[in-house]
């Protein structure tokens, strides 16, 4: 996807829309808890976003994004959202939800049964199909040493490997991500960046991300949302 020109108001890349249906609509939207943080939203995701949110801390790009998933709801305005179905929103929070007593393989594989019926037994595991899958998967995100390690003992950097695993192995038609490359020096910030957009380009995965390092967020997005003083702006990627 091309990087399209913005007018420094939050809009929809014009190319994009002559061609997809958006995934969330935004009308209107005012977010926070008591009193709004980011008022009077309106705009729209497409599928193949990558969106980056930015701006200073406390400023509401974590609730922007927890409103996006459903865990808090508008003060006011409209939110129209088609991933709705099971496993079809992967959340990457700032403390990454994983289950610290659990191996890494165990909460890799907590994203794999969400492509299985709630009916779907247990006991069958997940089958030999997404094991298969989930393996590759692994082995890219460089794990295969530590998938037996409990989550509680890996590095903030192998735990975020993890999160992100856990994530793609859903095949989301959208993934939040908050902050979830923190921790990750350069170099391996570079591998998980290339790694990423391969896997969300080959399962047609839409990425809305909080990232408060500007450089790495323009090296992912192509299209940057700054909150400031209450409102929303969508900026020029240069």
């Amino acid at each position: 996807m091309g990087r399209p020109k913005f007018d420094n108001k939050v809009t929809s890349p014009s190319e994009v829309a002559v061609d997809l249906e958006p995934i969330i609509r935004f009308k209107n939207i005012d977010i926070g808890y008591n009193k709004p943080l980011v008022k009077n939203i309106t705009t729209d995701i497409y599928p193949g976003d990558r969106i980056a949110i930015i701006g200073s801390s406390g400023i509401g790009k974590t609730t922007l994004l927890r409103t996006i998933a459903g865990l808090i709801a508008p003060l006011s305005g409209v939110i129209e959202n088609v991933s709705t179905g099971r496993g079809e929103i992967g959340y990457i929070p700032q403390k990454l939800g994983l289950v610290r007593h659990s191996s890494a393989m165990s909460n890799i594989m907590l994203g794999a049964r969400t492509r299985r019926s709630k009916l779907y037994p247990p006991f069958l595991g997940i089958g030999e199909d997404l094991r298969k899958e989930a393996e590759t998967l692994i082995i890219k995100l460089g794990l295969r040493e530590v998938l037996d390690e409990p989550v509680r003992i890996l590095s903030g950097g192998q735990q975020r490997r993890v999160a992100i695993a856990r994530s793609l192995i859903q095949k989301p038609k959208l993934i939040l991500a908050d902050e979830f490359l923190g921790e990750l020096d350069v170099e391996n910030v570079e591998s998980i960046i290339d790694i990423l957009e391969k896997q969300l380009t080959q399962i047609g995965t839409t990425l809305v991300m909080v990232e408060h390092q500007e450089e790495i967020a323009r090296n992912i997005a192509n299209r940057i949302w700054r909150i400031a003083d209450n409102k929303l702006v969508e900026e020029e990627i240069k």
